[in-house]
């Protein structure tokens, strides 16, 4: 490890908790993002010197926050600031952020920025792309890479998505109890596209998309932390888990293609197998069904089966059967009729 390399650790965990309350703290997105940079920067200096904060997230929001402020009084003297309660508290205490990261407030805040990215007015492609650049942080570059386009053309879809967040009502307040219901599935769809961008690349784009795998499993498993008795939660970061596990025997070297039943077993990662299938028997647990456990649990067949003829294709087509009654689609019937036509 590197000198830098720790703080580059801390800094990547703690953007989403740092990112969510600057959001809640200035209202708006691109203020946020740059007190977060300004913060950035300086923990580049001081932490190398004075050792790692108690709770990075909560030194990074602070300085963020104060960074901002200072800006605002230097660069624009006669312009009042934000009133009180859009700036929320403006103490300088460390130990008072830690205990509003720590408590109902902070999954609130994470939640209201994922809510912010999956706003409806936008298209899914912008949700995505937002959702990495804000949250994540992946760079432009880096998006553009993935998304097989230009640093210019989504340059451009970043700019409109937070033009058309700006001008709108973009939900900062909370969420009440049905409509948190109703968006946790927009934040769980969004995470699921993040992760079908990179896990449906094939070629050479394997390599530059492959990330958005991991990526996503980084955004269930903190959505998961701060839902952890979910279980179509569960059943998401399972569904992930299980499916990036084969990532390694997916493709042959010259990039073809290699289809599920010819597939080198050995080559699976058993750990990201033995997490996802406790994640989906904890939620089969919960007896509350939902699309993402059956679909994980249809990937947990196959992850159990040794051998591809161990597969217990009765078991799937079960599972195929009840996902066409909860999400009806041609892909499913088809992936059905092909799980008939496997049973002994």
């Amino acid at each position: 490890m590197t000198e830098l390399s720790w703080i580059e650790g801390a800094i990547t965990a703690a953007r989403p908790q740092a990112m969510a309350a600057l959001v809640r703290y200035f209202r708006d997105v691109d203020a946020a993002e740059e007190a977060f940079q300004d913060a950035c920067l300086r923990a580049l200096k001081a932490w190398p010197k004075n050792g790692p904060p108690r709770d990075p997230a909560a030194w990074l929001i602070l300085v963020g926050r104060n960074a901002a402020i200072d800006a605002i009084r230097k660069t624009s003297r006669n312009t009042a600031l934000p009133p009180e309660h859009l700036l929320s508290d403006l103490e300088d205490a460390e130990v008072e952020a830690a205990e509003r990261l720590d408590s109902a407030h902070y999954r609130d805040d994470v939640l209201r920025l994922l809510f912010i990215c999956c706003h409806p007015d936008l298209p899914a492609t912008q949700q995505i792309a937002l959702a990495l650049r804000i949250v994540s942080g992946l760079s432009v570059r880096e998006i553009a890479r993935a998304f097989v386009v230009s640093e210019a053309a989504m340059e451009q879809r970043i700019t409109r998505a937070k033009a058309r967040i700006g001008g709108g009502d973009a939900p900062f307040e909370a969420p009440g109890p049905v409509e948190r219901a109703e968006r946790f599935g927009a934040v769980a769809a969004m995470i699921y596209l993040v992760f079908n961008e990179g896990y449906s690349a094939s070629g050479k784009a394997v390599e530059a998309r492959g990330a958005l795998c991991d990526e996503a499993i980084r955004l269930a498993r903190l959505l998961l932390r701060l839902f952890p008795a979910e279980p179509e939660m569960m059943g998401l970061t399972a569904l992930l888990l299980l499916q990036h596990a084969r990532s390694d025997a997916r493709f042959a070297d010259d990039g073809a293609a290699i289809l599920l039943e010819d597939q080198d077993r050995s080559l699976w990662n058993r750990r990201m197998i033995d997490e996802g299938l406790a994640l989906i028997d904890k939620a089969m647990l919960k007896r509350a069904p939902g699309p993402y456990q059956v679909q994980a649990a249809i990937a947990a067949l196959h992850a159990r089966a040794t051998r591809a003829q161990d597969t217990d294709w009765s078991g799937i087509d079960q599972l195929y059967a009840t996902l066409e009654i909860m999400q009806p689609s041609p892909v499913v019937t088809l992936n059905r009729a092909v799980a008939v036509a496997k049973v002994p």
